[in-house]
């Protein structure tokens, strides 16, 4: 949880890769609203603070997975390696 002053709460659900899947706005409800819906996204809750957490929900994703398709070589984010150009703002 990262607490931004000024801004709207909003859940934020991230991959395994901390890519952002989805974002939830959490203003307009309520304490017990924002538990079950946590409980609905399958969060796992401790019942004690220093309890440990199952291995099952250690990096368990709150939905699955989804599945990415392969990834091409157009789609690269690395310059070619004849393209010895620097970013402008470097």
């Amino acid at each position: 949880m990262k607490h931004l002053p000024g801004a709207d709460p909003e859940l934020v659900l991230l991959s395994h890769r901390y890519e952002e899947l989805e974002r939830i706005p959490l203003s307009d409800m309520t304490r017990e609203e924002i538990n079950q819906l946590v409980q609905e996204l399958g969060f796992y809750r401790k019942e004690m603070p220093d309890a440990p957490v199952p291995e099952e929900f250690r990096f368990a994703p709150a939905r699955p997975l989804p599945t990415l398709p392969p990834r091409h070589a157009a789609d690269s984010r690395t310059p070619p390696k004849g393209d010895k150009k620097e970013h402008p703002d470097l």
